[in-house]
């Protein structure tokens, strides 16, 4: 009997399925223009939120897109205090409101090549209006980003994108653009309203 109730167990623990983990890396694009402000505070709860549903093992970057791009912050979901510090210094641009998305992204979508070679899953998530104000050569380009995209992913297939808080015209732009690019299932777009429901949409994109 009592072999009979092994044997029984076993078989069943054989037959679990279990989840093909992929250890993923996060790489946020913030804009932190004077024109931002106003929604700041709201996007950097955002970002704390969704380090907090991520696993220790992933990675996370934060790009600034504001007058001039640059990496604020590397490590884990788990260094929240360190994650908190950089993205709140943001709030003190209360003047320029210049922009630089297109070179932020290019930073992200050149970190996601960086990220992979390391045995990450990659993804990308923009958080701000999508203005493009100020120098003409950091802005972002519609007609270019898909071919970069495109370019992306023969090395990252399973790259995915996730837009948030802009305007309903630009988020209707970003999925004009980048779905034939990336798919339904791997953008992601949401304005304030729809944040809420992001989270699920954005893990079921990156695999998880």
């Amino acid at each position: 009997m009592t072999a009979v109730i092994a044997k029984s167990l076993f078989v069943a623990f054989n037959s679990i399925k279990l989840d093909d983990f992929h250890k993923s890396a996060v790489i946020f694009v913030i804009d932190g223009s004077a024109s931002n402000q106003k929604k700041l505070s709201d996007e950097i709860k955002y970002i704390k939120s969704l380090c907090a549903i991520l696993d220790p093992e992933d990675a996370v970057k934060i790009i600034k897109a504001a007058n001039s791009s640059y990496l604020i912050f590397e490590g884990t979901p788990a260094d929240s205090a360190e994650i908190g510090k950089s993205i709140e210094a943001l709030k003190s641009n209360k003047k320029d409101y210049t922009t630089s998305y297109g070179e932020a992204l290019k930073k992200a979508l050149g970190y996601t090549l960086s990220m992979k070679k390391e045995g990450y899953r990659p993804s990308v998530v923009v958080i701000g209006d999508l203005a493009n104000q100020g120098v003409i050569s950091r802005q972002l380009n519609w007609e270019t980003l898909p071919k970069n995209i495109k370019g992306v992913q023969k090395y990252v297939p399973e790259l995915a994108m996730m837009f948030l808080y802009a305007p309903p015209e630009k988020l209707d732009l970003v999925k004009t653009k980048l779905s034939p690019v990336l798919g339904e299932t791997r953008l992601v777009v949401a304005n304030e309203a729809m944040i809420d429901k992001s989270d699920r949409r954005f893990l079921k994109a990156i695999g998880r």
